[in-house]
Formats: C-alpha cells, sequence, structure tokens
C-alpha cells in the first residue's frame, strides 16, 4: 500500500514503524491491528507529521512507541482529556485515541462519553479484549457475568458494559466494530473512522491470548465466523450463514432469524441503514437484549454516523465572534481585574 502525500515521496506502512522492540506477548490481538493501523496511514492523505497518536494506560497504550508519528502516552483513563485539549487547540491535526475497554470505561468512562457527546473530530480506537491484561488478568467493566478472574474467583457479580450501547447513549456520531482477525474488514473500519467529521468510535475485538484466550473465537474461527458474525453494509439486506442461506427480519420492532427460501427472499430482510438512529440500537442490542429471543449473529461494520457540528470547530467560532465584539484580549489586564492595590 502507498500514496503521494502532498508532493511528498511514497509513503509506505513501513514508513510509520519505528525502531522500538513491539513488547506485547506472542499473539497478542494487537499486532495485527498495529500493522492494519500502519497499512492505512499511508492511504489517508495526511502528512505524517499531522498524525498523533495518543493513549492512555494498559496494554494497548504502548501503541504510540510503534507508530512513527507524533504522539502521548498519557495517564489512566485521561487519553480522551488529553486528546480533546490537542484537538481544540490544533484542529489540523489527525488525532487518534488508543485505548482499552478498561482504561476507557472504568477510570475514564467520563471523559469517554464526555468526548462523545463534544464531538471533536478525533478517532477513538477502543482494543476490547474482556480483561485486564497489563495488570494480570482481573475484570474488566466487558467481562462477563460469571466470569472468574484473579479479581473474581466466585465469577464477576457485576453487569458488564455495552461498549457501542454506551456510546450511541452519549450520543456519538459514528460507531462501529471490527476484530483484530479481520484484517480487510478491519483497514476498512479504520478508514471510514478517518473519513468521518466527528468522533469516530470504534470498538475492536482483540484477542488476549494469556489472560482471556478464545474470547471472541466464535466470530474469528473459520468454522464458526460465518454462522455467527453478520457484516452490515450500508443499503444492503443482513444476511449471513456458511451459504448465506440466513437473514435478519424485522418483526415490528424485534429482530429475527430467518432461513432464506420457501417464500422468504432478500426482499423480506432488514435493509441495514447507518442513518437509522433507533434501528442502530436494536443493532447494537441484538445479542445481548433478554428481550429479544432467539441466538443471533454479532453484528460488525458501522452502526451509526451522522453529522454534528465538531466541537473545535463551534469554538473557534465562539472565539472569533468574541474578538469581533471586544477586540482581541489583554491577558495581563484579565488576570490583574480591577482589583489590585500596590505596595509603596
Amino acid at each position: 500500500m502507498s500514496a503521494i502525500l502532498n508532493g511528498n515521496p511514497t509513503l509506505t506502512s513501513k514508513d510509520f514503524a519505528t525502531d522500538q522492540e513491539v513488547r506485547w506477548c506472542p499473539g497478542c490481538g494487537d499486532y495485527s491491528i498495529l500493522a492494519q493501523v500502519q497499512k492505512i496511514m499511508p492511504l489517508m492523505g495526511v502528512p505524517k507529521e499531522d498524525i498523533v497518536i495518543i493513549s492512555g494506560i494498559g496494554c494497548s497504550s504502548r501503541f504510540p512507541y510503534y507508530m512513527n508519528t507524533y504522539g502521548m502516552h498519557s495517564i489512566h483513563g485521561r487519553a480522551t482529556a488529553v486528546a480533546s485539549g490537542l484537538k481544540a487547540t490544533r484542529p489540523e491535526l489527525s488525532v487518534w485515541i488508543v485505548t482499552g475497554d478498561g482504561d476507557s470505561l472504568s477510570i475514564g468512562g467520563n471523559h469517554t462519553i464526555h468526548l462523545l457527546r463534544r464531538n471533536l473530530d478525533v478517532n477513538i480506537m477502543l482494543f476490547n479484549n474482556q480483561i485486564y491484561g497489563l495488570t494480570k488478568g482481573q475484570y474488566s467493566p466487558t467481562s462477563e457475568e460469571h466470569k472468574i478472574t484473579k479479581s473474581t474467583p466466585f465469577g464477576s457479580i457485576d453487569h458488564p458494559f455495552n461498549p457501542l450501547a454506551l456510546a450511541l447513549g452519549a450520543d456519538a456520531t459514528f460507531i462501529a466494530r471490527s476484530m483484530d482477525r479481520d484484517p480487510k474488514h478491519l483497514q476498512a473500519m479504520l478508514t471510514r473512522s478517518h473519513q468521518h467529521k466527528g468522533t469516530s468510535f470504534l470498538e475492536i475485538y482483540q484477542n488476549c491470548n494469556i489472560f482471556n484466550d478464545g474470547a471472541f473465537e466464535i466470530f474469528t474461527e473459520k468454522g464458526s465466523k460465518l454462522d455467527e458474525a453478520l457484516f452490515i453494509e450500508q443499503g444492503k439486506p443482513m444476511v449471513f450463514g456458511k451459504n448465506q442461506n440466513k437473514g435478519i427480519k424485522l418483526d415490528g420492532f424485534k429482530p429475527v432469524v430467518v432461513e432464506l427460501g420457501d417464500g422468504v427472499t432478500h426482499d423480506d430482510l432488514w435493509i441495514h441503514d447507518e442513518t437509522d438512529f433507533y434501528k442502530a440500537q436494536l443493532l447494537v442490542r441484538m445479542f445481548d437484549d433478554p428481550r429479544i429471543v432467539g441466538h443471533f449473529p454479532r453484528p460488525f461494520g458501522v452502526f451509526y454516523q451522522t453529522q454534528r457540528a465538531c466541537y473545535e470547530d463551534v469554538m473557534e467560532m465562539q472565539i472569533q465572534e468574541a474578538i469581533a465584539l471586544k477586540g482581541k484580549g489583554n491577558l495581563d489586564k484579565l488576570l490583574r481585574g480591577n482589583e489590585v492595590w500596590e505596595i509603596v
């Protein structure tokens, strides 16, 4: 993969790799995610010096060390806050946030939802492995109920977050899901994230082969993937199965699995519309809502996208309006105020 960036020599994925030793466990899903990000970066049309990777704390947060761009390994849960400040002051930059399910949904949960509602033009990559890997295998905010870990030896009694449902509830303008073991799909979702004007929220199922191996195996392995994963595309019917003979149909506001044939055709199926907010809520909850009866495949793709003003653009507009109304400010005068005195 290569591209001409603003008259610069052709760049490839190798130009985005650093000389740092990649220090993830052998077999970790992070390797694949890193490779796909490095592959799509030359194709974005953004100069390398205008790309910034910001991370928090966790296994995924070593990411900036391995990307030959500007970056910052920040503090636990605060990557979204740091990225917000950067984008507000340098709106021309392409800002990417690398975070995990613990980093962004536990200690960083508040920062995440406020970034989503503010809608700065940044890209969130949430590596979800349903475990705390860096601190050696405690349950995380996305771990399933009854999960036995080092911190829950009798099973977790916490109800887990559904990251995309949380993002939708925070009025995110772009939400999507992919997986580490489907390189082409992941590249497509990363590209769509970059193309979106506003905060993109991409959940990536990432295997932790040390502390939670096989958590998403049913969606990634050849023998089960076609029956258990539903790849949604704009304007297309929801079809899945090894023989592409199954589909999702809406019975009122309830999704149902149907077999194609015997009078059931593609025309009867749910046609995916990325702009439909209400159907997106059904889609993100299809696999974990107890009110929806039956076994459903897990959706992957772009669930929802819409356009809304970006925070940094509105802020700049407000600043210019204030300057036009009152003139350029004087910081020293502002700090001094009217309550000053002289010591003689």
